[in-house]
């Protein structure tokens, strides 16, 4: 993909949210996820039922990567089982820290195979999948 393309997704991404607005609804799963480096703090929401990704929603502050990184992983989630999803944030996770990933398994989320060449943005990209990560290893 050309650098210009994945400049317009993650534009688009930051600048028209998918999945943007919490629900307050108490059959979700809720996190906190901020960042100790910059301005970074989500709240995500995610509805699991019967061992599928229902829905995630998000909201908080955010750099322009990681609120377009949680746009995409919404979009790329939702729908997913959760063993689907914990593979799918594997191998995110792989790619940003520079390790062998199956490309693949990250549809849209492949705009972000570059952001290690600017180490600074890893965690920015990271967090809310990260944040994911432990909601489904400690509720499923």
């Amino acid at each position: 993909m050309d650098s210009d393309l994945k400049r317009a997704i993650i534009l688009e991404n930051y600048q028209n949210p998918s999945n943007r607005g919490l629900t307050h609804d108490s059959s979700y799963i809720s996190i906190n996820t901020n960042s100790k480096s910059c301005i970074d703090e989500i709240d995500l929401e995610l509805k699991i039922e019967d061992n599928i990704i229902k829905d995630i929603k998000f909201d908080g502050e955010a750099c322009a990567i990681c609120t377009s990184s949680t746009s995409i992983m919404t979009k790329t989630l939702i729908g997913k089982n959760v063993n689907e999803a914990k593979k799918i944030i594997e191998n995110f996770e792989k790619m940003i820290n520079e390790e062998e990933y199956d490309e693949q398994a990250l549809g849209e989320a492949i705009v972000y195979n570059d952001i290690s060449k600017q180490p600074n943005r890893k965690n920015c990209a990271l967090l809310t999948w990260k944040g994911t990560k432990e909601v489904l290893e400690k509720n499923c």
